[in-house]
């Protein structure tokens, strides 16, 4: 092989490597709208159930994406009673923090919360805004009258 050929195939392999990886990380991302009251917003829990080769298994969070919100909600699960409700606006400078599995971190300044929302790394030195979580039957409310 000669060192032209060498050099294609093998950036070909890494640029196909490198979009393959990226694949299974978007589809993982589940977005919802949730149902939108006067008091704060519903979510079914089955919206955390996701089938994969035939097996059932759980969401570690879903980010609700409602017209009617200025930023996105992600709400982490950690337990069939325990869910933490965060508002994905950057307590910096504003910016809209972006989920990467376990913590969230902000594109602007690089700031980074864990799944509760408290501040891991700066320039943050607040946390992020939470909202009471309460599980009633087999829906999540989360109350947008509480700060």
């Amino acid at each position: 092989m000669q060192r032209r050929e060498f050099i294609k195939s093998s950036c070909n392999a890494c640029l196909a490597g490198a979009f393959a990886s990226l694949l299974p990380s978007c589809g993982a991302i589940h977005y919802i709208s949730g149902n939108l009251n006067r008091d704060g917003i519903l979510v079914d829990i089955d919206d955390f159930k996701e089938r994969k080769r035939g097996k059932s298994s759980w969401r570690s969070y879903i980010i609700i994406r409602n017209e009617e919100l200025k930023f996105p909600i992600c709400i982490y699960r950690f337990s069939e009673n325990d869910y933490s409700a965060l508002w994905m606006q950057c307590a910096h400078q504003g910016a809209e923090v972006q989920v990467a599995g376990s913590y969230l971190q902000c594109p602007a300044h690089g700031s980074e919360y864990n799944n509760r929302g408290q501040v891991t790394n700066g320039p943050a030195t607040t946390n992020l805004r939470s909202f009471p979580v309460s599980v009633i039957n087999n829906q999540i409310f989360i109350d947008l009258r509480k700060v």
